[in-house]
């Protein structure tokens, strides 16, 4: 499982023109599931995601999480982590999970975020999405439960 992690002030996604997740001050995660993945990356993905001390202190040092300042997340599905360009120029994706398995993971993914007791909002799996963000630093980190 593959996350981008950015540290937003604000962030929405809509479709077709209406907003269906909006948050304040947080993390947008995109979120790519692989074929092989499993609850155990699930749970590693959300561990991480949750305590990452990405967000200053009072002295402005990375040293606070999402937890810890009580912020947002926007989770979006993302296949397109799994874009695989060695070959040719069109990439390939036969490494991301295919889709009514990877809808489950990623609901189940959603669920174990929301137990943080944070602010939770979503994107629609599978669905045309545009996403807007103001980052904060900006910060973008990546994370794969596999490395």
């Amino acid at each position: 499982m593959r996350v981008i992690l950015q540290r937003v002030n604000s962030a929405n996604v809509k479709i077709s023109d209406s907003v269906v997740g909006e948050i304040q001050k947080g993390l947008l995660v995109f979120v790519g599931i692989a074929a092989e993945d499993n609850s155990e990356d699930v749970d590693y993905i959300v561990g991480k995601t949750l305590g990452l001390r990405i967000f200053n202190n009072q002295k402005g040092k990375f040293d606070l999480s999402v937890q810890d300042i009580k912020g947002d997340l926007l989770i979006v599905s993302q296949f397109t982590l799994y874009a695989d360009t060695r070959k040719g120029k069109r990439p390939s994706f036969i490494s991301a999970m295919e889709p009514s398995n990877a809808s489950k993971l990623f609901n189940i993914t959603v669920r174990k975020f929301k137990e943080s007791g944070l602010k939770v909002e979503t994107g629609k799996f599978q669905e045309e999405m545009q996403v807007s963000l103001i980052n904060d630093g900006p910060v973008t980190i990546f994370i794969d439960s596999k490395n």
